[in-house]
């Protein structure tokens, strides 16, 4: 039996992730009208920790939601990087500095424990619509309305449809065609109790460890209660054109090298999932009629500069100012969402693109090895601890600062 929804929503987000609830939230506050359509039965983050940068922060701050963000996060002193294979510390950041000079803080945490706030307060938003088990089927741009048709049945229209839905988005062919592209590299993650971690781990930093085609993430969440690892590394197999590849047995011989720590990092990690890594061609379109991409569905990114969620709080916020000049009636011309999805575009393209560009150049300079190795590690020891000019272009975040105000020497890091 087919089920119609025969109210028109203002704005109809497809995806209950992160980018999408922070969207939701971003727009009540303009005061519009926001369902939320979640294909799995409830609202959660597959995944283990996530790393904020200020860019990302200062926007938590801007919306009201830092302060419950930063009861269950970590505020990590340093950014270190070291030889996988050596063990050599190469070089760090100094994280305190950096929240000092870009006016927020750099934070560690649970994805789950920011979801779990992002929804606790659309939950609170009376504006906002959540529903679950809505795994959407069909998007059709009718012109005056968009139709949203979902594997139950449940038919919705809106005004206008956010497409949050993720690297393998189904409303983003409305907009874009293509296809996501493999790297090869496989990831497996794990956050466990600190207890079950060998040895000491360092708290205060967040750790990254460089080795040949491959590389190892570690930093405590939760408020230092649990350990978050991430492995990943280049699939031979792959490169084979084996169908299973980035097995276990495959991460246990890439990281055969390593140093100890390293070694003995791996026994913690999930072995019963891994994570293939994928991203897209950076798009100069994110939007068509009333349909328009955040997140994921707008600009997949690899994982190495940790801007995935923050590019997509950032996309929120840009999505909202732009929305808010705008009328903010249940009936949005269509020539005002052109010029609000426009100045939208205008604000994120080339940021996210540039940021899709960068994670690909840093995945390479991270999984070097021979000759290139060592001139990589030389450039970094020789690197000044107060040079920031491979992060300011990411963490200052000009067109948002400018847009809503914020005063990067002035704004407290607090």
């Amino acid at each position: 039996m087919v089920n119609s929804v025969t109210a028109v929503d203002q704005v109809l987000v497809v995806g209950g992730g992160i980018g999408g609830l922070a969207t939701a939230y971003a727009l009540a506050q303009t005061g519009l009208q926001v369902r939320v359509l979640e294909r799995a039965a409830e609202f959660a983050e597959i995944g283990a920790g996530l790393q904020l940068a200020p860019n990302a922060t200062r926007l938590l701050r801007r919306f009201g939601l830092l302060g419950d963000v930063l009861t269950t996060s970590v505020r990590p002193r340093r950014l270190v990087a070291r030889n996988a294979v050596s063990g050599e510390e190469l070089t760090w950041l100094d994280l305190a500095a950096t929240a000092e000079r870009y006016g927020a803080p750099y934070i560690v945490l649970h994805r789950s424990d920011l979801l779990n706030v992002l929804l606790a307060r659309c939950r609170a938003e009376s504006r906002i619509e959540l529903e679950t088990s809505k795994r959407v089927v069909r998007t059709t741009d009718h012109g005056d309305v968009v139709e949203v048709a979902c594997a139950d049945g449940t038919i919705y229209q809106a005004t206008a449809v956010v497409g949050a839905d993720g690297l393998n988005s189904v409303v983003r062919p409305l907009v874009v065609q293509d296809q996501p592209i493999c790297s090869g590299y496989v990831a497996y993650r794990g956050a466990v109790p600190l207890d079950t971690i060998r040895g000491r781990p360092p708290l205060e930093d967040v750790i990254v460890w460089f080795g040949p085609g491959m590389h190892l993430v570690q930093y405590p969440v939760r408020s230092a209660t649990l350990y978050n690892q991430v492995a990943v590394f280049r699939s031979d197999a792959f490169a084979a054109g084996a169908q299973d590849w980035g097995t276990p047995e495959e991460l246990d011989a890439r990281f055969s090298v390593c140093a100890g720590p390293v070694r003995e990092a791996l026994p913690a990690l999930r072995r019963d999932r891994r994570w293939p890594m994928y991203d897209r061609i950076p798009s100069g379109t994110w939007s068509k009629g009333r349909v328009v991409l955040i997140g994921d569905a707008a600009h997949p990114m690899l994982q190495y500069l940790a801007q995935g969620a923050c590019q997509a709080m950032e996309d929120a916020a840009a999505l909202a100012g732009a929305l808010e000049k705008t009328a903010t009636t249940p009936h949005l011309a269509a020539g005002d969402l052109e010029v609000a999805f426009g100045e939208y575009q205008a604000a994120r393209v080339e940021q996210a693109g540039r940021v899709q560009r960068a994670a690909r150049t840093w995945g390479d300079i991270w999984h070097v090895d021979g000759l290139a190795m060592a001139l990589r590690d030389e450039a970094f020891r020789l690197r000044p601890l107060n040079d920031y000019r491979h992060v300011d272009w990411l963490y200052a975040g000009d067109q948002l600062t400018q847009e809503y105000g914020t005063d990067l020497a002035s704004t407290s890091a607090n």
